[in-house]
């Protein structure tokens, strides 16, 4: 997401690095290359208009900072000015409710029913409770069914009356969640293919009725910026509490993002990130303003890890790299857990200083994480806990057995001892960078 206007800015903040000082004038060439980014990215005119009046004032103002260099000054500026545009902080839902009741709306086409799983999984998973799935959508073909196999793909009850009155069916699962022990209510509403007076009177009618702590907008990024008329029609009409903006790894523009709270200040609480069930990402301002200017996202980074990474594996891995006693088995079994966190080439685009390291577009083939997988697969246990016994022979069983030719199996072995060494002196602190 934001690769295009990511580019752009890293190109300012390198022509910057260049200026001794600050000035009125020199900044106008930047700003004017700022605003020009920010009109591709597709963000509304008139908040680029005040953001880059609003880093010029700054920029400018804290010249007098003379501890900092003109880049590292003018980065710390637009930093704090995109986490202000972007919401300043975090907002988080309100789940205070016994249960929670969250009210998902939006237009046909959003991926509001296919949001509403990626949500509940994304509840069960953060707060360890269980969710409800409600579905009111009784005008789109087939919109039931789609939730209900969602539903069962993860595990997740689904409350449905058919074609009931959804407003009725909204307020019974309320009950029937109380009666059960839900922890969180998540209602999947019907949309339609434009704002009308009976959708907002039905969704008005399930409001009053349920009493949401939560109406969250789900809105297809993809839109641009009829995206915000679209907010604000629902907004002026049901009073939302957040925004869900869906496909934004599909969108390199994404200016949209930079343009709700400012425009209609409603706070965006996630993003979509990828079609799985796993692809929704809370959002947080100050995060984002770190992607956005190439910083990565450590934190993001961090709890991604948390979420599937045992702990007390990871413990014992550590103290076999630092005794030099790490093998194949251990590489295997943390292999299969780093394919958990998603596609690779995404949780290395969360790393600082990725593109400078020329890994910001780092394509890697699932086939050949399949193929090392297959390998080590094929080897006997005596095998993978010592890799040194593999000789011809075994490499030649090996080969039959996975299918990979022995070329592969003599380069999957010189790459994990090299690995294994890395790993040793970065978990004893003596790894030096060999530049």
């Amino acid at each position: 997401m934001f690769e295009g206007l990511q580019d752009r800015l890293e190109g300012v903040i390198h022509k910057i690095k260049g200026y001794g000082k600050i000035t009125e004038d020199n900044i106008s060439d930047i700003l004017r290359e700022i605003r020009l980014a920010l009109l591709e990215a597709d963000v509304n005119y008139k908040v680029v208009k005040e953001f880059t009046n609003s880093v010029k004032e700054k920029a400018i103002g804290m010249g007098v900072i003379t501890s900092l260099k003109p880049s590292e000054l003018f980065v710390k500026v637009v930093n704090d000015e995109l986490t202000e545009l972007l919401g300043g902080e975090a907002k988080p839902l309100k789940l205070k409710g016994n249960p929670a009741i969250l009210m998902l709306v939006g237009l046909q086409g959003s991926g509001k029913t296919t949001t509403a799983g990626k949500l509940a999984n994304l509840l069960r998973k953060k707060h360890a409770k269980k969710p409800l799935l409600v579905a009111c959508d009784v005008y789109r073909p087939a919109a039931i069914d789609q939730l209900k196999t969602i539903g069962k793909e993860l595990n997740i009850p689904v409350y449905d009356e058919g074609l009931n009155n959804p407003v009725n069916t909204s307020f019974n699962a309320i009950n029937y969640a109380k009666d059960n022990n839900y922890d969180y209510v998540i209602i999947d509403t019907a949309g339609r293919l434009h704002i009308d007076n009976d959708l907002m009177d039905e969704l008005n009618n399930i409001k009053e009725k349920v009493n949401p702590e939560e109406i969250i907008l789900v809105i297809d990024s993809m839109m641009g910026q009829d995206a915000i008329n679209v907010i604000t029609g629902f907004n002026d009409k049901l009073m939302l509490t957040g925004v869900i903006l869906t496909k934004l790894d599909g969108d390199t523009r994404g200016g949209v993002a930079l343009s709700v709270r400012h425009l209609t200040n409603v706070p965006i609480k996630f993003i979509g990130v990828s079609e799985k069930m796993d692809g929704l990402e809370g959002f947080d301002p100050a995060r984002m303003a770190d992607r956005i200017l190439g910083m990565g996202d450590v934190v993001s980074l961090v709890e991604k890890a948390s979420e599937v990474i045992d702990e007390k594996e990871a413990e014992a891995s550590l103290k076999k790299m630092q005794k030099g006693k790490y093998d194949l088995e251990d590489f295997l079994s943390q292999m299969k857990q780093i394919k958990k966190l998603g596609p690779l080439e995404n949780l290395i685009k969360l790393i600082p200083g990725a593109k400078k390291m020329g890994l910001n577009n780092v394509q890697i083939d699932p086939k050949q994480i399949a193929h090392i997988e297959a390998i080590i697969l094929s080897m006997t246990m005596k095998e993978r806990k010592n890799p040194d016994i593999i000789k011809n022979d075994r490499k030649q069983r090996i080969s039959k057995g996975s299918g990979r030719p022995v070329q592969e199996i003599n380069r999957l072995l010189e790459q994990f001892e090299n690995y294994k060494k890395m790993m040793k002196q970065i978990s004893n602190g003596n790894f030096k960078m060999p530049f």
